[in-house]
């Protein structure tokens, strides 16, 4: 566990930064790259340990991939069914990402693979996944609770699935169209809510077919994919951390270059702009993933009412929603957000018991938050703690700006896991 002194900004944030690649692009990446023809590269990489754990899993599995900085090279395998079996159990770390999609894709092949990961992701659900795959015809053997460890067992055949997505997850919907891939007919899901679609985004940039409309998926059987050189936009979610610090620190002004704006992924600029935030778009560009610099300023914002239908397009960016509305005029409500007891730590529960901490006014539902609004933060007497999960140590860290105290952060390297530049980032702006 490590201990350190929070930063502070005394004259407010100033500058330019460029934030890292986005993660779940970067994952994606090594996926299609493993099961194309040709060499795939990948520039402004994401090589955060969830994301090195996708590698390495990948490596495991006879795939050549070299890392030089922030750029990626793949030598795909040319299809789902050129995996070498791996000499032991693939390590997913903290990697959820990871674990829900490789058992989609990874449900076909001749094989046994066994999957482990540290104590915080063997209590993540994994129900929801193996129980369309199996529906599908993959064979899996887990805990009885349906956790990690766990092994996927040889397979020769997987049939396609007419199937509702219980859950509004991207994680989920995207193991399922892995598997899809792989069927002997077509596969049509139906999504609960519209969630993020950089899993069908990047199917079509590497030349292969999902048809959407709506909340409905068609998945057609396919192997075909060709190398791409894709640069990875920033992380929206990594850039949240700033635009809510801009927004709150005062005598603030932050510019963040080339960051991911896809549609369904801006739920945090859809939650300021109903606050009231202001901010400035420019030098945009519409590739595979739309992206554009974003500049935002310290100003008045006012509260909000987050519901169900609003979660899937913020939901990692929850809890910075929850910090600004502690300086918010009026009080917000957050529902529908029960997705987010099953993370890396009960956020629900752990943004309340932290930012209390802080002298917030906030107040656990069991589906999200009630927040008093305008709220003077002061530096805790006590430590506060990331309890293992980098947006919530991170998110600290803006309340700490906030507050304009001397407070410390306990198990801090949890920041790792999706920013590890993320200190260097934020003095680079004070």
């Amino acid at each position: 566990m490590t201990t350190i002194d929070l930063p502070q900004a005394e004259n407010g944030l100033h500058g330019m930064l460029t934030v890292p690649g986005d993660k779940s692009i970067s994952h994606r990446s090594i996926m299609l790259g493993a099961i194309s023809h040709g060499t795939t590269v990948v520039d402004h990489f994401l090589s955060s340990d969830d994301c090195l754990h996708t590698i390495a899993a990948f490596k495991a599995l006879g795939v050549e991939i070299n890392i030089d900085e922030d750029q990626v090279t793949i030598e795909g395998k040319g299809g789902f069914q050129n995996f070498t079996k791996p000499n032991q159990p693939l390590d997913m770390g903290n990697s959820g990402t990871s674990t829900r999609l490789l058992l989609g894709l990874l449900a076909n092949q001749p094989f046994d693979i066994e999957m482990f990961g540290d104590d915080s992701l063997s209590k993540r659900p994994l129900k929801r996944v193996i129980d369309p795959l199996t529906a599908m015809g993959a064979k899996v053997t887990a805990t009885a609770d349906n956790f990690l460890p766990l092994t996927l067992h040889a397979n020769d055949e997987l049939v396609g699935i007419d199937y509702k997505i219980p859950v509004a997850s991207a994680q989920v919907k995207s193991a399922l169209i892995w598997a899809g891939l792989q069927a002997n007919n077509n596969s049509h899901l139906t999504e609960k809510l519209v969630t993020r679609d950089h899993t069908e985004q990047m199917i079509r940039q590497f030349g292969g077919r999902v048809k959407q409309a709506g909340l409905d998926i068609e998945v057609e059987p396919q192997s075909d994919f060709q190398s791409q050189h894709i640069t990875v936009p920033g992380d929206i979610s990594s850039a949240a951390f700033f635009i809510v610090a801009a927004i709150c620190v005062p005598n603030s002004q932050v510019t963040l270059k080339q960051v991911g704006l896809n549609p369904t992924r801006i739920g945090i600029l859809t939650a300021l702009d109903k606050m009231g935030a202001k901010y400035e778009i420019t030098n945009r560009s519409n590739t595979a993933e739309a992206i554009g610099d974003l500049t935002i300023r310290s100003q008045n914002i006012h509260a909000l009412n987050l519901g169900a239908e609003d979660i899937p397009a913020l939901v990692d960016e929850l809890p910075l929603v929850a910090l600004a509305a502690t300086q918010a005029t009026g009080t917000t409500i957050i529902s529908g957000a029960e997705e987010l007891r099953v993370k890396e730590t009960d956020r629900i529960k752990t943004v309340t018991a932290e930012l209390k901490k802080f002298g917030a006014k906030i107040e656990e539902r069991p589906d999200g938050f009630v927040i008093e609004g305008k709220t003077q933060l002061h530096s805790p007497d006590v430590a506060v703690d990331s309890h293992g999960d980098h947006r919530i140590g991170m998110m600290l860290a803006i309340a700490n700006l906030i507050a304009a105290g001397a407070g410390k952060l306990e198990n801090a390297e949890a920041i790792n896991v999706s920013y590890p530049e993320f200190w260097q980032d934020l003095d680079q702006l004070r």
